[in-house]
């Protein structure tokens, strides 16, 4: 039937495009995993679970929103701190969507702690190094003596640190060795400057 059959002249509607459910989350998770491709969300901590099967599932929340999300076992081995509802993470990954439910997630790549939480690893790794050196052993350290022979600050003659230096011990301590603070010579000027102080 053409349109000049039906009344008034009006064209036949174009017939709808009617998905199953299956193909839908099928054509939507395409769509999330190709549109975002890896991100980096932080975010706290809840609702974790862990299961028999290795695998993690937990979400992420701020005030105004949560994101669940999957970690597996090959993945989450790798973690290096033990994660706990209420901390705050880093968490890199790609949006998916599981099919069977319909639910929208993140399937977690890597996990780290965020904020103070990953400065606080950091420093705990590099005292344990150090300490592995023995740089902390008592029998490396030397005793401060009583007065010091001699006080030197490398830095810029001209700068806040240098004048706040000389502006407090006055006329007790010699003038110290000037050095340059930034620019391509500043690293050998500041070494040269440290080793007339310790010469």
């Amino acid at each position: 039937m053409s349109s000049a059959d039906l009344p008034g002249g009006e064209a036949a509607a174009p017939t709808p495009t009617v998905f199953t459910v299956a193909r839908l989350n099928r054509e939507v998770r395409s769509l999330l995993e190709r549109g975002f491709g890896v991100v980096w969300v932080e975010g706290e901590l809840s609702n974790l679970s862990q299961p028999a099967s290795g695998h993690w599932y937990f979400s992420l929340k701020d005030r105004d929103a949560q994101v669940r999300c999957a970690m597996f076992r090959m993945r989450n081995q790798a973690v290096a701190f033990a994660p706990k509802a209420g901390q705050q993470v880093l968490a890199r990954g790609r949006v998916s969507l599981y099919e069977p439910r319909g639910d929208y997630q993140l399937i977690v790549e890597h996990l780290e702690e965020a904020g103070i939480g990953a400065l606080q690893r950091e420093f705990d790794r590099l005292k344990a190094k150090l300490s592995a050196e023995g740089l902390f052993a008592p029998e490396s350290k030397r005793s401060l003596p009583r007065f010091p022979r001699r006080i030197g600050v490398v830095t810029s003659p001209s700068g806040a640190a240098g004048r706040a230096t000389t502006h407090g011990l006055g006329r007790r301590c010699p003038p110290g060795a000037g050095a340059r603070r930034a620019g391509s010579s500043a690293s050998c000027c500041s070494a040269a400057a440290s080793r007339r102080l310790c010469g």
